[in-house]
């Protein structure tokens, strides 16, 4: 069985951490979210090691699972076995080399609490603070760095994190190196796995061979709980440290089977830019530009993707002989906010996760497996029209630049209105906007602002039974629509409940759909009162509950807080 796993997090002893990076949060969230497996993070801090002692317990070898007293129910969670903890931490390294100052992010995978104390007390006595921050940093060689965890902890598994972050990796365009060899020199061989980080792709780093040979691991580095596995790994492992290490350490072990991605352009320095100009550069342009601002003639900072670039020796769409499939993906939030014109931070979409993950299960199974008619009947067709979208890549993300996150749009504003009901159903308005209000009214009642002539006649128009309940060529297509939703936008006075009574009648005479199955909604109860006028006088009065032709005619009565001058209909064959 395939897991999940992050193992890239933070605790509330890091800076710009939540105060809910505590273990009960984090198994909470593992469990909302459907991660399995889940870093500590921050095993260099004492306060944060104490505290894992306390409420963790050993589980498989080298993992650990939270004590079930510290269990919590108080947000919708899968009630699932607790995920399982490894022991991690990053730190950071800042030092010159090779007459540059270098600022390296490493990321370590330990086997036990005790493996982490130890490593902690070596790193303490050499002088090196520990105490000030949950990431520390460090004035220390990360090659050196890699010897002394080698010598403390021969399991260790070491990893340089987010690699191509432009401050703060390996390869950075401003502290970083051109090889990984220059970096770890004589000790590179111990290096068997790279985190790509947020703002590159595996294609992306596909494009340079020279990491072929190193396992490309993604995880979230979160600083919430509620982030947690926005980027994580896919392994088909035991649960124990000695599977996990050779997942992650033998090359081309099965165990790791891939991995889940951001997008890469939401990633806050994909692209190259200026963000206090507001200015998003593709490399090319930055090239043009001299590396500066156009807008300030400032320098920018250069990107993930200007960077990746400048190291690549395959072009755009090469591949390695062997690499491990990926799967792009957004936050629930992001994606319920972006298919419904929220804000991802707002209550509304806060409650509506909290629902499909009551009815469903947790956030991945929605995003990646749930079928999308129970996540449609849960939070609605846009919902659903969003995460299909997701799933096959057919959404628009607009890039992020010098620590701004890009913006991901699933659907724009008139998609949603479509979806919800609210756009008009002509095949030449279909998926766009139609120009204006007034000519979307001239063409569902047939008329121009130059003339209003009727529409021409149509043996169709036997859908109506006299002269005046005649249906012009986009009142019959709404009378006569094949799908199982429509909706019409009109305009006052343009015939919306003729055409809503003609749908109905259509239904029942033409095609034989039981009156029972069809429900009727209108804005008002004076419309709603026409409409039962209409219908008896089509059908003739019901006695006694039954129509003249004893069909029963159930009207559901409705009355909305909408003040559009519209009408919304809807029908279910079955």
């Amino acid at each position: 069985m395939t897991l999940i796993a992050d193992l890239h997090i933070h605790s509330k002893y890091s800076r710009a951490t939540s105060k809910d990076c505590i273990p009960e949060q984090l198994d909470l969230w593992a469990r909302r979210k459907g991660i399995e497996l889940l870093g500590t993070g921050d095993f260099t801090h004492a306060l944060w090691r104490e505290e894992l002692r306390e409420k963790l317990l050993p589980a498989e070898e080298g993992l650990y699972a939270l004590r079930p007293e510290y269990r919590v129910h108080d947000i919708p969670a899968p009630d699932e076995p607790a995920p399982r903890f490894v022991v991690t931490g990053e730190i950071s390294s800042i030092y010159k080399k090779n007459g540059r100052v270098r600022k390296i992010h490493n990321l370590l995978l330990l086997p036990s609490l005790e493996a982490a104390e130890a490593l902690s007390a070596r790193l303490e006595q050499m002088g090196m603070n520990l105490h000030s921050d949950g990431r520390p940093i460090l004035g220390l060689d990360s090659r050196d760095l890699l010897e002394i965890t080698l010598e403390c902890c021969e399991q260790a598994v070491f990893i340089p994190a987010h690699i191509w972050t432009p401050h703060f990796s390996l390869f950075g365009a401003y502290s970083g190196f051109d090889t990984l060899e220059e970096c770890f020199e004589d000790l590179s061989c111990h290096i068997h796995a790279l985190e790509t980080g947020l703002s590159s792709d595996p294609p992306m780093n596909w494009r340079v061979s020279m990491l072929d040979q190193y396992a490309l691991v993604s995880n979230s580095d979160a600083h919430s709980p509620a982030n947690l596995g926005r980027e994580a790994n896919l392994l088909n492992i035991d649960l124990s440290y000695p599977a996990l290490r050779r997942a992650l350490t033998v090359p081309k072990d099965p165990g790791l089977v891939g991995t889940l991605e951001f997008f890469p352009e939401e990633g806050k320095y994909h692209c190259d830019g200026h963000r206090a100009c507001g200015v998003c550069l593709q490399p090319a342009q930055t090239n043009a530009m001299d590396g500066l601002c156009p807008a300030c003639g400032k320098k920018v900072t250069v990107g993930v993707l200007h960077r990746t670039e400048e190291l690549a020796d395959r072009p755009e769409g090469g591949t390695p002989d062997f690499f491990r499939p990926f799967e792009s993906l957004v936050p629930l939030p992001e994606v319920v906010a972006s298919s419904t014109g929220l804000s991802a931070g707002s209550v509304k979409v806060r409650q509506c996760c909290d629902e499909l993950v009551r009815a469903l299960g947790s956030e991945f199974s929605i995003l990646r497996d749930i079928p999308l008619e129970a996540i449609a009947k849960e939070a609605g067709p846009c919902v659903a029209e969003g995460i299909r979208r997701l799933r096959t890549g057919t959404l628009s993300v607009f890039p992020g630049y010098d620590g701004e996150y890009g913006k991901v749009q699933i659907l724009t504003h008139d998609e949603i209105e479509r979806f919800s009901g609210q756009l008009s159903l002509l095949d030449e308005t279909a998926g766009r906007p139609a120009s204006s209000a007034a000519e979307q009214t001239a063409a569902f009642t047939g008329s121009t602002s130059e003339k209003n002539a009727p529409a021409p006649s149509s043996p169709n128009q036997s859908a109506a039974s006299s002269p005046a309940e005649q249906l012009n060529a986009a009142q019959q297509e709404a009378v006569r629509a094949t799908e199982p939703a429509v909706a019409v936008i009109a305009g006052p006075g343009t015939g919306k409940t003729k055409t809503l009574v003609a749908r109905i009648a259509y239904l029942v005479e033409s095609l034989g759909v039981p009156p029972a199955q069809i429900t009727a909604v209108t804005f008002t109860n004076k419309a709603a009162r026409e409409m039962r006028a209409r219908l008896e006088t089509r059908f003739g009065r019901p006695a006694g509950g039954q129509s003249a032709d004893n069909r029963h005619l159930p009207f559901h009565l409705s009355q909305t807080a909408d003040a559009e001058k519209a009408a919304l209909f809807r029908s279910e064959r079955r």
